[in-house]
């Protein structure tokens, strides 16, 4: 087989898809599928850039990225987190899939293995099997809060495994790992001569809890974290993400960058220094989704949606639904086409009792989710008459 074909679609996008051909006919659909910030972008970002465009100097950074830009964040991370960081040692992507990417890149040979957690962020297996690796799905449940385990993370390496991925707070279930399993995947990670990767792309979007950056407890010549500035920002359409990589990764990964993005969009790394300090704007976003989380927490359950973690992170809830049916797949097709409820079934996000859950996002104002549970509800109740409502 050839490795393209290998390649699976992001299907939340097909949802997408059909969402905006119904809303081209005509009808309002509400949309708790996409992870997207429905807040616009820092008003500091939009000014830095405007001032950047006029200057005329928006040509070629270095690959790894503008020292302005590694200095501010090297500067952040001090400040957030209480950690010394060499400013060189932040290497800057169009994104964290480029961060990703150039991990994968720098970190595998053909063949080479990457442990994730199912259900897990699903272009992560892509991101793996483009660099010629194997993604190894390790299910997750419960009981580590649908998160990798020390434990696992030992019993499943291999000869030819090189890293294992947390994602903290996770995608697609908002849950937080506790702080010592953290410690500990690190430290497995390290005895096998391999590396944890640690997406810390939610940083800063929690709720009551404060996840430490991996660094704070890994070995750092083991330990890789990525993370970016479109969630806690606002800020997808920028392209802006960077990772922190071993001082001795630091010359592989500028001859990878050299080569496949060249650097990142300069535009937005000089826009992006600004965000840094924007705290205002952030914890009002960070207190709306927290309002928006709470909502959903009440309303799901009594609309036979289990929710067994409480998540404390992102703007995720990841909802069992087998009180409600047995395919969560055909469950968000048949709500999208009655009800006009865009919501993404856990297939997505890998394989582990998929078709009994599915992903809420509350990426979208209050009023949006509540009209969304009103639409669901009218649907679940008319559903066993057969005259499911129309949109």
């Amino acid at each position: 087989m050839r490795r393209i074909d290998l390649i699976e679609p992001f299907r939340v996008m097909q949802l997408l898809e059909r969402a905006k051909e119904l809303e081209a006919e005509g009808k309002r659909i509400i949309h708790m599928e996409i992870g997207e910030p429905d807040f616009p972008t820092p008003a500091p970002v939009i000014k830095a850039a405007k001032k950047r465009l006029d200057s005329g100097e928006n040509f070629y950074t270095p690959s790894t990225g503008a020292p302005e830009l590694q200095q501010a964040l090297a500067d952040w991370y001090l400040h957030e987190y209480d950690l010394q960081i060499a400013p060189e040692r932040i290497l800057i992507t169009p994104g964290t899939s480029g961060a990703f990417n150039l991990i994968y890149a720098v970190l595998l040979d053909a063949g080479e293995s990457v442990l994730l957690p199912d259900p897990g962020y699903p272009c992560q297996r892509n991101f793996i099997r483009l660099a010629g690796g194997e993604p190894l799905n390790i299910p997750v449940g419960p009981e580590t809060r649908y998160h990798l385990s020390s434990q696992q993370v030992a019993a499943n390496w291999q000869a030819k495994t090189r890293a294992a991925v947390v994602i903290n707070p996770g995608n697609p279930t908002g849950t937080l790992i506790e702080d010592a399993e953290l410690a500990a995947i690190a430290a497995t990670c390290a005895e096998h001569d391999g590396w944890l990767i640690s997406d810390e792309i939610y940083h800063g979007l929690t709720y009551g809890a404060k996840p430490p950056c991996a660094l704070e407890s890994g070995d750092a010549e083991h330990t890789l974290v990525v993370n970016g500035f479109s969630k806690r920002w606002a800020m997808t359409g920028w392209r802006i993400g960077w990772v922190i990589v071993p001082e001795n990764m630091i010359d592989a990964a500028r001859r990878v960058m050299q080569n496949i993005f060249i650097a990142a969009p300069t535009l937005s790394q000089f826009s992006a220094i600004p965000a840094l300090s924007a705290h205002r704007e952030v914890e009002h976003m960070r207190k709306a989704y927290d309002v928006r989380r709470c909502y959903l927490l009440e309303a799901l359950p009594r609309l036979g949606f289990d929710i067994v973690v409480e998540p404390q992170g992102a703007f995720y809830i990841y909802a069992n639904v087998q009180k409600l049916t047995d395919d969560s797949r055909a469950f968000c097709w048949e709500m999208l086409e009655k009800a006009g409820v865009a919501m993404t079934p856990g297939e997505d996000f890998g394989a582990h009792r998929a078709s009994e859950h599915l992903r809420f996002s509350y990426a979208t104002s209050l009023d949006n989710l509540k009209e969304g549970i009103h639409r669901i509800g009218k649907f679940l109740a008319t559903r066993t008459t057969g005259n499911a409502p129309l949109i």
